[in-house]
């Protein structure tokens, strides 16, 4: 017997709906149907409440090969929920380029390091650049660290390669507007967010 058909018969001995269990649960109704109907699997931790509750070992719901499928399932969510803390981290810390002197600003015969807050001698549009492609990056990871637990299809699929894109243009517009040590901090970014994609599950 399947974990679903397992699930529905534990249910039925108890006498509850489907909307009594999640309750119970704390899970949606829409959870329990989809575990229900063998369209998915609970995590471990909703597993651990179901056999708690009706009072049997995990071993009795899932098979040997169910139980691997969960493992990975729960693997792969918490590396990619690792993988979105370190992006978001990463984004989040470019907002201090408005801070830290790493640009260059011409001051007679020299080139003195000031921060983009205090940068005066450089075009207002290239300021302007300067000021949205760091804005933008530091939304991106605001909204990683912020919507890690969202389940939007279009979200999951598009978060990295807009992080990963949005670090790219950084590296091409510091490079092409001769900033080194902006263009080298901001490599650097997208040497670690490459590393942490070729770790992929």
């Amino acid at each position: 017997m399947e974990f679903h058909e397992k699930l529905q018969e534990l249910r039925k001995q108890k006498k509850l709906t489907q909307e009594e269990l999640s309750e119970i649960l704390f899970v949606s109704r829409t959870a329990i149907s989809k575990w229900e109907s063998g369209r998915g699997y609970p995590s471990i931790d909703s597993l651990k409440a179901i056999a708690e509750f009706f009072g049997v070992t995990i071993d009795e719901l899932l098979s040997n090969r169910e139980l691997i499928c969960i493992a990975e399932k729960d693997s792969h969510q918490k590396t990619q929920h690792i993988r979105d803390l370190v992006y978001g981290l990463i984004d989040c810390s470019v907002g201090m380029l408005f801070f830290i002197p790493l640009f260059g600003q011409q001051e007679g015969d020299i080139i003195r390091q000031v921060s983009l807050l205090s940068l005066r001698e450089t075009p207002l549009f290239i300021k302007a650049i300067y000021f949205a492609i760091i804005l933008l990056t530091v939304a991106c990871g605001i909204a990683t660290l912020a919507l890690q637990n969202c389940s939007f299809p279009i979200w999951i699929k598009t978060k990295t390669v807009l992080s990963m894109v949005l670090t790219t243009v950084s590296v091409v517009i510091f490079i092409a507007s001769l900033e080194p040590y902006v263009a080298f901090f901001t490599f650097v970014l997208l040497i670690i967010k490459g590393a942490l994609l070729l770790k992929r599950p």
